[in-house]
């Protein structure tokens, strides 16, 4: 793995390579969404499995959601009530989503804004990224800069400035719920329960 400066960090994140940093859930493996493919190759991860879009504002992930105005209007209530946090939305998916990021179900994304202000930092200068937990697919999440370091090598760049030895985030995945036909549907129950 390949410790950065702040700046080299924001930058490669920019020029398309994988980045890890922490989440309020677990650390992330993330990239531009169209080069998703780099992340399924590097954590060996079967396409039934899409990623996760992550922004730093609801604002910036609506280019990449299709709905009416009145789903829209739902869709935002859950947001104001629950982002940011580990909750993730899966709705339908605009033309501009990579079909990369779900290569199974293109018309549907997983987007996200997390209660982390590394993150949320990260994402405000990076525009939203493909993210998925920073773990080889079937293993447990990696919950330290140190453990992704030694999993990933060179492949991943890390800031230098996040602490190598500290559990990052809370170890708990997020709630994730699917909209379907006006309604939630859990596809995976984690720290939020939507009321």
């Amino acid at each position: 793995m390949t410790q950065v400066s702040q700046t080299n960090f924001i930058e490669g994140a920019i020029a398309g390579n994988v980045i890890s940093f922490p989440t309020d859930t677990v650390p992330a493996l993330a990239v531009r969404p169209d080069n998703a493919t780099a992340i399924f190759t590097l954590k060996q991860r079967a396409p039934e499995k899409p990623l996760i879009l992550m922004a730093a504002a609801w604002r910036d992930l609506q280019p990449y959601l299709t709905g009416t105005p009145d789903e829209f209007a739902t869709w935002e209530g859950i947001v104001q009530r629950y982002w940011p946090g580990a909750l993730t939305l899966v709705l339908p998916a605009s033309p501009s989503v990579p079909p990369a990021m779900n290569p199974l179900n293109p018309e549907t994304i997983g987007v996200r804004v997390p209660n982390s202000d590394i993150a949320l930092a990260l994402l405000a200068k990076t525009g939203p990224l493909a993210t998925t937990s920073a773990n080889r697919s079937g293993e447990s999440p990696l919950e330290t800069m140190a453990a992704i370091e030694a999993a990933f090598d060179e492949r991943v760049l890390i800031p230098n400035d996040v602490p190598g030895d500290i559990k990052l985030g809370s170890g708990l995945p997020s709630t994730v719920v699917r909209w379907m036909e006006g309604e939630w549907t859990v596809l995976r129950q984690g720290s939020v329960r939507l009321i």
